[in-house]
């Protein structure tokens, strides 16, 4: 599983062009597409991106629903905004003008590793958004859940 960690800012040229830190583009799992997958995040002015495998798993997940639902109708949205966009021999990217206009992106771009994804923001409104929620979490502390045991099965079974 691909482990995205760190937080770091890169220049946007004139073109929209932007290079994927390498730790980044060395967490990316072997595919055939060779980039990343962009969406646009339902609760943030923001990108989520991940590679082309966990778009697939999430287009399963999605089959899951049913088909004529709310839920599913809302969810295909995430497809539908989705841009693939592959990485040039320098490592970069072109983040398309929507793209970019929908998360604010205009001179740099704050790449942030959020475990198994990672986010691009505009770097303000990143840094409010984490300000946010560490204040929320001083009021409000929250933990991960414990890891799933693993059914252990004796030697009779």
């Amino acid at each position: 599983m691909a482990l995205f960690l760190s937080t770091y800012v890169n220049k946007v040229d004139r073109k929209g062009r932007i290079s994927v830190p390498a730790p980044f583009r060395s967490a990316l799992p072997e595919h055939a597409f060779n980039g990343i997958v962009a969406y646009r995040l339902f609760k943030y002015d923001a990108l989520e991106c991940c590679g082309m495998g966990r778009m697939e798993a999430m287009a399963r997940r999605l089959e899951s629903l049913e088909q004529f639902s709310q839920e599913y109708d809302d969810l295909q949205t995430l497809f539908s905004d989705a841009e693939q966009l592959t990485f040039d021999g320098e490592g970069r990217i072109v983040l398309s003008e929507a793209l970019r206009e929908f998360a604010g992106i205009t001179e740099s771009a704050a790449f942030v590793g959020v475990g198994s994804t990672f986010q691009i923001w505009e770097p303000t409104a990143l840094e409010t958004s984490k300000k946010v929620k560490r204040d929320r979490l001083r009021h409000n502390p929250v933990s991960l859940p414990p890891e799933p045991q693993l059914a252990i099965r004796g030697s009779g079974e």
